[in-house]
């Protein structure tokens, strides 16, 4: 049974959720920059080019991440779906942890990458593989006794659930 002071501990389901709106809210936040870098660099493909374009979307998002994560521990979906960034112990999650958790998420797929450039896999071979990949992330969840993703084990952080709020109570017209 759950203790009132302890928090209660967001579903698999929920958290995966919450990480599939998040992809879409990534996408806005990711606009502006690739607008301003596309019409810089002529929306050139050229190999440097796309590396770069890959940077700056790693340095935006773990700008956007780091963000808000240290400052109320949500982003825009995790507040949708009441979930909370946390790190027990401390009153708020530091901007250190925060960046350390980003890197650590990207296990989510960078495994699966680094097996698709090593066995050549293109469009939905290496879509396969990524998608594996996070079948296979999502598993590590059932390796801790609260159901939290590795990243957040290693980076001392863990999300918890947040009640609904509280509705608000009708008033009687004044007559």
């Amino acid at each position: 049974m759950q203790n009132s002071l302890s928090p209660t501990l967001p579903t698999i389901k929920r958290r995966l959720i919450s990480m599939v709106y998040e992809c879409l809210l990534g996408f806005a936040v990711l606009f502006l920059p690739f607008l301003i870098f596309e019409m810089i660099t002529g929306a050139s493909h050229a190999p440097l080019v796309e590396h770069m374009r890959q940077a700056l979307a790693f340095i935006v998002l773990g700008v956007y991440f780091v963000h808000q994560w240290s400052r109320d521990g949500q982003t825009l979906a995790m507040k949708t779906w009441r979930l909370k960034l946390v790190r027990p112990g401390h009153a708020h999650v530091s901007a250190r942890a925060a960046a350390v958790r980003y890197l650590l998420s990207w296990m989510w797929v960078l495994p699966a990458l680094v097996v698709s450039l090593a066995l050549d896999l293109h469009r939905w071979h290496a879509l396969g593989a990524v998608g594996v990949g996070i079948l296979l992330w999502s598993l590590t969840a059932f390796l801790d006794k609260d159901r939290q993703f590795l990243h957040d084990k290693l980076s001392g952080t863990r999300l918890v659930q947040l009640p609904p709020p509280e509705k608000k109570k009708k008033t009687a017209p004044a007559v």
